[in-house]
């Protein structure tokens, strides 16, 4: 099997973003997780720019697991009011372009701790590549 090199991220991620804002509350990135069934978002500011990541497992951390996989769409957690989407996120996040190689994502995929980057171009926001991305790229290789 030989797969090509050079074929750029673009080809792969996903651009039907969900997306939070830095006001938005915990409770609706709760909500969008379980309604979208993902496990990360991006957070931005202002129009598009990128400012962090949440990711479920930030969620879950702070919520012991307070209901986090049950099918309801309102629960209330007092934990969620403890603190804000920003302080939850993470800020120091990776970001590639559109024309970054898929290789090149899954070798930082691959040497970091996090599972999705976002794609961004021009300061922009315009996609987001996970590792689940990545492994249905593999698996077509194999068809």
């Amino acid at each position: 099997m030989s797969i090509p090199q050079n074929i750029p991220v673009s080809t792969i991620m996903s651009t039907q973003l969900v997306i939070l804002n830095t006001t938005d509350s915990l409770e609706k990135a709760e909500h969008l997780f379980k309604k979208h069934k993902i496990r990360h978002i991006p957070v931005i500011e202002g129009q598009n720019k990128i400012v962090g990541m949440l990711s479920l497992t930030d969620l879950l951390r702070i919520s012991f697991a307070d209901g986090a996989y049950e099918d309801e769409d309102d629960i209330e957690s007092v934990v969620y009011e403890m603190f804000t989407l920003t302080q939850v996120m993470a800020k120091k996040i990776k970001s590639v372009s559109p024309q970054t190689s898929i290789k090149e994502v899954a070798e930082l995929l691959a040497a970091r701790e996090f599972h999705a980057v976002p794609v961004v171009d021009k300061g922009d926001l315009v996609g987001i590549v996970t590792t689940t991305d990545l492994i249905k790229y593999l698996l077509k290789q194999y068809q």
